[in-house]
């Protein structure tokens, strides 16, 4: 059992610089960005290709976190300069994403680096297994980025990006490039994903295609049990409760599993988890309506 939790809070760990992304589209700039399935996978593709090549790990990664970028980028450009919804912005660049994935990986559904170094290789030369290296990645990288993104969101800059979020209309008023803000937001937000996408990819030493396939579901589960379970407070401990909660749900994944949940109904799972999460608040309204009625008709 140990072993078990040991093993999802690495996942959790690598996962959760994932879920961050999400959280800058979805709740920062309140836009459903469905490019994160595309880059998850082009950040695996890249990095996973490079390596093979013989490439740094490092470098690799710093790599793959730079095609994310682009991805965001090409989301952003459909979206505010060729007035495409977001939506539909995000599921078009997503779908261009499956093409160039099979071309950074040599036209291959996957690409193997087994036994090759990753950035994982460095710590278990120091003696550490390499559930216990990914931790440390994992806690180092999701903590560097909270905190760089704790610095970013509290700059003039960023806080343009979070009020175009918030309420757009007024931020055109005051004379801000409310379609610079999105694209800037959409850049980073997949910058980190692709960047979670080749953490992954060297943790299980190798990139698929269908690596990314219901990747925004995951991001948006986590996202929510982080949000319920921990996201009272700051702006920083919202950002902490994502990362734990991205370690709650594959900490429940795991716990499923070993008790015996087929992994074909993970998928359900996971959508029923979020449908549950995001209905919180109305059956939390539903049950305070039902006790005031209670209340007045006992008087």
């Amino acid at each position: 059992m140990v072993d078990v939790l040991l093993g999802a809070l690495a996942l959790g760990l690598l996962w959760s610089v994932m879920t961050l992304g999400v959280y800058i589209s979805y709740r920062v700039l309140d836009m459903a960005d469905l490019t994160a399935e595309g880059s998850l996978t082009l950040g695996a593709a890249v990095a996973g290709s490079m390596i093979a090549a013989g490439a740094n790990p490092l470098v690799a990664t710093l790599c793959a976190a730079g095609a994310g970028l682009l991805a965001g980028l090409s989301t952003g450009l459909l979206h505010t300069k060729l007035k495409i919804p977001a939506l539909l912005s995000g599921i078009l660049t997503m779908i261009a994403l499956w093409s160039v994935n099979l071309r950074v990986m040599g036209n291959r559904a996957n690409v193997s680096i087994l036994r090759l170094n990753t950035v994982y290789t460095f710590l278990q030369n120091w003696g550490l297994d390499k559930t216990t290296s990914m931790i440390v990645v994992g806690a180092v990288c999701a903590l560097a980025v909270i905190s760089v993104l704790y610095w970013f969101f509290g700059t003039e800059l960023g806080s343009a990006i979070r009020a175009t979020g918030n309420n757009e209309h007024m931020v055109r008023a005051q004379g801000i490039n409310t379609d610079n803000m999105k694209i800037l937001g959409l850049v980073i937000s997949n910058g980190l994903i692709a960047l979670s996408g080749a953490l992954i990819a060297q943790s299980q030493s190798f990139a698929d295609i269908q690596m990314g396939t219901g990747a925004i579901v995951i991001g948006l589960a986590s996202l929510i049990i982080g949000e319920v379970l921990f996201g009272k407070g700051g702006f920083y401990k919202r950002l902490v409760a994502i990362i734990l909660g991205a370690v709650v749900y594959r900490v429940i994944i795991a716990l499923v599993l070993k008790m015996g949940m087929p992994s074909n109904d993970l998928k359900l799972f996971t959508a029923i988890t979020v449908a549950v999460a995001l209905s919180l608040p109305r059956f939390k309204g539903y049950l305070a309506t039902l006790k005031r009625s209670a209340k007045g008709e006992a008087k």
